[in-house]
């Protein structure tokens, strides 16, 4: 019997302008050993974010890919061989594995996921993307029934969610997204109440439409044009989730928006506040039950966009910075 071997999706150079298949390198050598304290882990599922792409251009919450380094990526894994306790094969944990089959990591480093089917709900909505929407939402931005909330890049697989519980909690609805098929989808099965396709002409019009009453709550994905239209239909003490900025990862420069915000902010008495998921990890359990929760009783559906094999990741990524995706995008490895 042969030995296995482990794939590797290397990042071949770093892009200048918009992603593209060239800048990988898929390579192949031997299954590593792990040593004391660390687990060997056999990747399932790897997730695919946008973050992926900013991690090509620089430092941010976490260090830069660089080139000729393995792709990163977070994933759900299964152990494989542990020399650690409290990590025995067969046990699914969520990593920073990379993208390859087969990667040995301190256990420290690895967050033990329970063992549910689907696999793929691990990495939607009860994984980075779910808990995302959960805390940028709830912890952030506080909406008040009867507010009315806008999310961008709202088929996507946080802002999907993001639509969903703000309904929960009694809020009107506003998804932006990019096509008409999108936005049906939006209203029609995810119970939205509007959607605005801001490829089909001027955003700021469609969106006084969509929302007469102004904005409270704004959860913003993607930065650029539309933070700006957004901004500036904000309500007295409106608050904005800044959760990424999709507009300004894939191109050779950041858009120009938005623009004159500071008096704007000053006036209306707007909060702004980043966020990265793991800020609020303490609280993990409380958000989970809650999603689970609301799963089993009908109110939050769950979208999934799963690509199969490991070489297909860099074209499911560029066609996640796109927009092909419907919900949450990930990649099956085994």
């Amino acid at each position: 019997m042969t030995s296995p071997t482990n794939r590797q999706i290397l990042l071949a150079e770093t892009p200048k302008d918009k992603l593209g298949p060239q800048h990988f390198r898929l390579t192949q050598g031997p299954v590593p050993a792990p040593r004391d304290g660390e687990a060997l882990l056999r990747v399932r599922y790897i997730s695919l974010d946008a973050a992926n792409r900013a991690w090509m251009q620089g430092a941010t919450y976490r260090e830069a890919v660089g080139a000729g380094s393995v792709m990163a990526g977070g994933a759900i894994a299964e152990v494989v061989e542990s020399k650690a306790p409290g990590f025995a094969p067969g046990d699914l944990v969520f990593a920073d594995t990379g993208w390859q089959d087969y990667i040995a990591l301190p256990v420290k480093r690895l967050l033990k996921v329970p063992k549910i089917e689907p696999m793929t709900h691990l990495l939607s909505v009860y994984g980075i993307a779910g808990l995302t929407a959960y805390f940028g939402l709830l912890r952030i931005a506080d909406p008040k029934p009867g507010e009315t909330v806008v999310v961008s890049a709202a088929a996507g697989s946080v802002g999907s969610i993001v639509g969903q519980i703000a309904k929960i909690k009694g809020c009107r609805v506003v998804g932006v997204a990019g096509g008409q098929q999108k936005c049906d989808w939006l209203v029609k099965e995810l119970g939205f109440d509007a959607a605005v396709d801001y490829k089909a002409g001027p955003l700021f019009k469609a969106l006084k439409e969509a929302a007469p009453k102004g904005i409270d709550v704004y959860f913003d994905n993607v930065g650029g044009d539309i933070l700006e239209a957004c901004l500036f239909q904000m309500n007295l003490n409106g608050r904005v989730s800044c959760c990424g900025a999709i507009s300004a990862y894939d191109g050779a420069a950041p858009p120009a928006g938005p623009r004159g915000v500071p008096g704007l902010i000053v006036v209306k008495r707007l909060t702004l506040k980043g966020f990265i998921v793991t800020d609020f990890f303490a609280e993990r359990d409380k958000a989970l039950a809650d999603l689970q929760s609301w799963v089993a009783a009908g109110k939050l559906r769950i979208e999934e966009d799963v690509i199969d094999g490991l070489e297909n990741t860099p074209r499911a990524l560029i066609g996640l910075l796109a927009g092909e995706n419907r919900g949450k995008r990930m990649v099956k490895v085994a």
